[in-house]
C-alpha cells in the first residue's frame, strides 16, 4: 500500500531522472501500478484520507515512489463521486497534441511537491496518447481539458521534468497568447 511515506519529494535527484520503458508486464509491475492506483483512490476519499494522512491526488507516475519504470496512474472523481478516468498505463506517449494551450488558473501541484509553487504551467488543450494496459493492450486516450493536463503532468514525470519547469520566471500568472484556462 503506497503511503505519503513512500511519495518522494522534490528536490531528490531520482524525480530528475528519465526512467525506463517496461520490456516486460510482469505481476510485480502490475501490482506496483495498482498500488499507485489505489493511492489516488484512497486519497480522494476525505475520511480516509484524513485517517491515512494521504494528500489528495488525481495522478501518479512510478518516480514519485521510487520505481525506474515508464507507468501512470490517473484516477478522477466528479463531484457526486463518479469516476470521470481511471486510467493506468504502461510506456504512454503522445501520439498528437492540439495547437492550442489551456493551464489551471490556479496553477498546478503536485504530490511530490510540499510547497505552493505560483504560476501558469502551460499544457496542450487535446492530447492523445498511446500505451499499454497493465495486461499488454495497446491502449488509445484522447484527453483534453483538466485530464489532458493532468496526463502531460504524469508523462513529465517521467522524463524527470517537474510542473514548475514550466512556468515563466518573468510572467508567472501571465496566460500565454491565446492559452484558454481549463474548463
Amino acid at each position: 500500500m503506497v503511503t505519503m511515506k513512500d511519495i518522494i519529494r522534490d528536490p531528490d535527484p531520482f524525480l530528475r531522472r528519465k526512467v525506463a520503458e517496461i520490456d516486460t508486464i510482469d505481476e510485480e509491475t502490475v501490482d506496483q501500478l495498482i498500488a499507485m492506483r489505489d493511492y489516488l483512490v484512497r486519497s480522494q476519499n476525505p475520511d480516509i484520507a484524513k485517517k491515512q494522512g494521504l494528500r489528495p491526488g488525481v495522478g501518479l507516475a512510478a518516480p514519485q515512489v521510487g520505481l525506474d519504470k515508464r507507468m501512470l496512474a490517473i484516477y478522477m472523481e466528479g463531484d457526486e463521486g463518479e469516476v470521470l478516468h481511471d486510467h493506468m498505463l504502461i510506456n504512454p506517449k503522445i501520439k498528437s497534441h492540439s495547437v492550442t494551450e489551456t493551464y489551471l488558473p490556479g496553477g498546478e501541484g503536485c504530490l511530490s511537491v510540499d510547497e505552493d509553487v505560483p504560476g501558469l504551467v502551460h499544457r496542450f488543450q487535446r492530447v492523445k496518447v498511446s500505451a499499454l494496459d497493465p495486461e499488454g493492450k495497446p491502449v488509445e486516450v484522447k484527453a483534453k481539458g483538466m485530464l489532458a493536463v493532468v496526463l502531460q503532468h504524469e508523462l513529465d514525470h517521467l522524463d524527470g521534468i517537474m510542473f514548475y519547469d514550466h512556468i515563466d520566471p518573468d510572467a508567472p500568472m501571465e496566460p500565454k497568447p491565446g492559452a484558454k484556462p481549463v474548463e
